[in-house]
C-alpha cells in the first residue's frame, strides 16, 4: 500500500496524517519531499501522526531522523504522535525516543508546540 499524506493545520501546527507504509522507495522519498516543502514555506511546527502507519523499515526511520535533523538546522521542530505498541517498542530499542518528542494523541502532540 503507497503512502498516503493528508495535510492539515491545526492551532498553527502543521499536522501530516499517514497511512501505509514509510519503506525505502517512493514513500520515504515522498515524505522526504513532503516535509522539505514545509519546510521550505516557513512551517516551524511539524507533527506527524503515525496512527495508520503499519510498517516502517530502517530506510523509514533513516527518514525520519534526517527530516528531524533537517528541520533542526532550520529552526523548526518535527514530532511524532500516536506511535503503535510495535513502533513504539522499535523506537525505544532504537533509542530514537531519545531523539523524538513523541505524544500519546495528536492533541497531546500540537499542545505540545504551545510549551
Amino acid at each position: 500500500m503507497p503512502l498516503q499524506i493528508t495535510e492539515r493545520v491545526v492551532s498553527g501546527v502543521t499536522v501530516l496524517a499517514m497511512d501505509g507504509r514509510i519503506v525505502l522507495g517512493d514513500e520515504t522519498n515522498e515524505l522526504r519531499e513532503k516535509v522539505k516543502l514545509l519546510l521550505a514555506e516557513g512551517r516551524k511546527k511539524i507533527l506527524l501522526n503515525l496512527d495508520n502507519i503499519t510498517l516502517i523499515d530502517s530506510t523509514g526511520l533513516g527518514t525520519l531522523v534526517s527530516i528531524h535533523h533537517s528541520a533542526a538546522a532550520r529552526g523548526a521542530s518535527v514530532r511524532l504522535c500516536n506511535l503503535g505498541n510495535k513502533f513504539q517498542e522499535v523506537l525505544q530499542v532504537t533509542k530514537l525516543l531519545t531523539v523524538f518528542d513523541v505524544s500519546t494523541t495528536e492533541a497531546e502532540g500540537v499542545k505540545s508546540f504551545a510549551k
